[in-house]
Order: structure tokens, then sequence, then C-alpha cells
């Protein structure tokens, strides 16, 4: 019984990293395509700053998944580890304090990119500190942004 119970507490914790989810951005303006190669079909071209969700990694290249669910493969070079956010449809409030009662800071439009800020410290469950690129910063409601 003792051996079981400690079987799946493994494979829980095993499961759960196998389930986190890597974000990264792209450092430069990046043509993504359809298979791993330079030599592949060209899909579309990802701006500089936007995030990405990390689904395949391989030595050079790397498969990633958009905001809108589009899968593609860009080359490892073109990714960085600062992390930004995208503005989801409808836009973003982005609030002084991390309250819903806070004053404005600003509002952001959909498919803005921010720039995420100390990830996962001191905030309130819900929020995330950003970045604006032109330097306003703030804090917004995680539902209201992609990348997380």
């Amino acid at each position: 019984m003792r051996l079981t119970v400690i079987a799946l507490l493994l494979f829980a914790g095993a499961a759960g990293n196998a389930l986190a989810l890597d974000y990264r951005s792209v450092n430069e303006a990046a043509v993504l395509f359809d298979a791993p190669s330079q030599k592949a079909r060209p899909l579309f071209v990802i701006a500089s700053g936007t995030p990405v969700e990390v689904v395949v990694s391989l030595d050079a290249w790397v498969k990633v998944r958009d905001q809108k669910g589009d899968l593609a493969w860009i080359e490892r070079r073109q990714l960085a580890d600062k992390r930004t956010l995208q503005v989801r449809a409808g836009g973003a409030q982005v609030r002084v304090e991390a309250s819903d009662n806070a004053k404005l800071a600003f509002e952001a439009e959909t498919d803005v990119v921010l720039e995420l800020l100390e990830p996962g410290q001191n905030v309130p469950m819900g929020w995330v500190r950003i970045r604006h690129r032109d330097g306003a910063q703030g804090f917004v409601k995680s539902s209201q942004v992609w990348g997380l």
C-alpha cells in the first residue's frame, strides 16, 4: 500500500511538470514555418516581442503556439527568455494597484504586447505586474492577457 501511494505521488508530480506551460517571446520579427527547416513552407511573419507558447523543442527549432492557437516552427535563436503578454480581445484595464477599485493607470487595446514584470512575486492571485513599451507600468488581471 505504501509503495502504491509513493508511486501515485511521483506520477502526479511528473504529470504536473509535464503539463507546465512554457512561454517565451520573439526577440526579432521572424518567419514561422510549417516544419523545422529553412526549406519548409513559410507560414507567416510574427512581430518582435510577441509571446508564444513552447509546444515542442528540438536542437535548433521550436514548435510554438500563438494567441490565436496557430502552430508553427521558429528557430530557437529567435526566441528570448524575456516574458511578454498579449492583451486578449476586449482590451485590458491596467491599474496602479492590483485591485478592481484602484485608479486606472491606462487601457491597452486588443493584441498590445506588454512586458511581464516580477512574475509571481508579491502580486495578489489573478493579477500580474506589467510594463507598456512607453514605460507606463501597473497591474492587469491575468484573464485580460495571454501568455501566462
